[in-house]
């Protein structure tokens, strides 16, 4: 089992995104006829007839307020889907959420002060769960990282957050 948590946007984000997101928009749900979208409230793929949203999250924003700096010009918001009501979160699980072999994830790395410390792209391998502890551990390898962003290539979207262990 890895010592590297996947996190979710934590319960109290999700309260605040499902009146208004981090655009200042309202949130709006819809039924997703489709499934298989990436929700960040429980770190899996959307079902068929869920009732789901589309919201603009800012997950640096967030971590920085708690941890009292500004993220400055590193304050990214992007799309995400939640579920249009609490959910039960994410669930253990030995593997990271939204594991694709052949996917494309940038591994971003930031510092104590909400500033870039570097970052990688990574091109997740048959062996999902081992690429990404490898870029974990390379990631906090410098001292200096306290959190990693995991974002989808495609599309920009954050997928989840890892803290230092």
């Amino acid at each position: 089992m890895s010592i590297y948590l996947a996190r979710a946007i934590s319960p109290a984000a999700l309260a605040r995104l499902r009146g208004t997101d981090d655009a200042g928009q309202p949130c709006v749900p819809f039924v997703d006829g489709e499934g298989g979208n990436p929700l960040r409230c429980c770190l899996r793929l959307s079902l068929v007839g869920e009732r789901i949203a589309l919201v603009s999250y800012a997950p640096l924003r967030r971590w920085a307020a708690e941890a009292g700096v500004e993220p400055g010009a590193y304050d990214e918001q992007g799309p995400v889907f939640v579920h249009a009501e609490e959910c039960e979160g994410p669930r253990p699980s030995e593997a990271y959420p939204f594991e694709r072999a052949g996917a494309l994830r940038t591994v971003r790395r930031y510092d104590a002060e909400g500033r870039i410390a570097g970052g990688r792209l990574l091109e997740l391998p048959e062996a999902a769960r081992e690429g990404f502890d490898r870029a974990f551990a390379e990631a906090f390898a410098d001292p200096a990282v306290v959190l990693v962003h995991v974002r989808a290539v495609e599309y920009g979207c954050f997928h989840f957050e890892v803290r230092r262990p």
